[in-house]
């Protein structure tokens, strides 16, 4: 305004003329208007900027989960909420890889996050998944070649020949992958309702009931079309132990325990190479019972946890609960012990495949949700059990 007010001065004192006087005062005035629309932009940029990030905060968790980002995700919540496929063809033919959509193999892979989503449940449930090998691989099955005879050795001098050794034994062990499988249902009505997290909710149906499924086969499936639970081999005396079977040592008394000197003779049937990594395996009810046995001096062998999330530990040793391991009954092997990372070996396919059937159970849409795992044994002298009977 100064510039301004200058502008007519200069007008009024005749030092410009009167035509120069009133151009300069009309740029003047010009000059004044943009300044005074610039800086009235900027301030309105800022504020739009501050209202979308203040938006962003305030928006409902649901809403945000419920608006992938990813050209895959939204691809994908696409096709499970309508069975849209175009856009996950398009992205197949796009990027060229097996990470997306192949429908001749029955189904699409789910988007990565979803993926990890299972697998994150899945490592959390009470399985033998906390504390064994799982390896991932992409055939339908998975080899192990096992040294378990200790080659031979000798002295010899300086001057004399050396003596012939023994030559070690390797075995074959081959874990077999089967497909496990989901069928989670939801109505069409729901999966039209924007706010509806699909993806979330259908990790959590999946990993569910897979989760439950493996849990089970670990401990004691048979191998036939699933996992052979490591309770499946033949358990024999720890005496008489040999390779392809399950050493176990016995409570002393049927279906019960004759003191807490089990407990100990289990521990030190395991060899010491395994030790040092070993766990517990027990179900809830056993473990009732294991927590209130004392030693001679009246102490607890069993110990809690000091910090959030670490495991009860019996004679210092950490104990997994696994729900599928039988109750205490007069000869059952209802406690393992043992190096499980090192006894017993997951193997799986790192991708899970979602098929949409809109069709079978109107008006509701069932997700047929595969994907293909194995577990065996791999060490029988890594894992002990204790036996209640004599």
């Amino acid at each position: 305004m100064n510039e301004v007010n200058g502008a007519a001065r200069a007008a009024g004192d005749g030092d410009l003329g009167i035509d120069g006087a009133i151009d300069e005062f009309v740029r003047h005035v010009s000059e004044f208007k943009d300044d005074v629309d610039n800086r009235l932009q900027q301030q309105e940029e800022r504020m739009t900027m501050l209202d979308r990030k203040s938006r962003a905060t305030m928006r409902p968790l649901l809403a945000q989960a419920a608006a992938p980002e990813l050209p895959h995700q939204k691809a994908f919540a696409a096709y499970l909420r309508s069975g849209d496929d175009d856009a996950l063809r398009g992205i197949a033919v796009e990027e060229k890889a097996m990470s997306t959509a192949v429908a001749a193999d029955g189904g699409y892979l789910v988007d990565p996050q979803t993926a990890e989503t299972v697998r994150g449940v899945l490592r959390s449930a009470a399985s033998l998944r906390q504390i064994a090998n799982i390896v991932t691989v992409d055939a339908t099955s998975y080899d192990l070649l096992v040294d378990h005879t200790e080659m031979g050795s000798g002295w010899s001098n300086e001057t004399g020949s050396p003596p012939e050794t023994g030559t070690p034994v390797i075995d074959r062990i081959t874990i077999a992958l089967h497909e496990l499988s989901a069928l989670p249902k939801a109505s069409q009505r729901l999966l039209d309702d924007a706010a509806f997290d699909i993806e979330s909710w259908l990790a959590g149906r999946i990993a569910e009931r897979f989760a439950r499924a493996e849990a089970a086969a670990f401990v004691t499936g048979d191998g036939i079309d699933k996992p052979r639970g490591f309770l499946d081999h033949p358990a024999i005396d720890e005496a008489n132990w040999s390779w392809g079977s399950i050493g176990m040592v016995g409570t002393g008394k049927a279906g019960a325990f004759d003191g807490p000197d089990a407990i100990v003779d289990l521990v030190y049937a395991l060899g010491a190479q395994y030790r040092a990594g070993a766990s517990f395996v027990m179900n809830s009810k056993t473990a009732g019972a294991v927590r209130k046995l004392k030693d001679a001096d009246g102490r607890f062998l069993w110990s809690d946890g000091l910090a959030a999330q670490e495991p009860a530990r019996l004679l210092g040793y950490p104990v997994s609960i696994c729900e599928d391991m039988p109750d205490i009954a007069v000869d059952a092997t209802a406690i393992a012990f043992g190096d499980f990372a090192a006894g017993y070996t997951i193997a799986e396919r790192p991708d899970l495949r979602i098929l949409r059937d809109p069709f079978s159970a109107k008006p509701h849409v069932l997700f047929y949700a595969t994907k293909r795992v194995g577990g065996d044994v791999s060490d029988f002298a890594a894992i002990k059990l204790l036996r209640f009977g004599l």
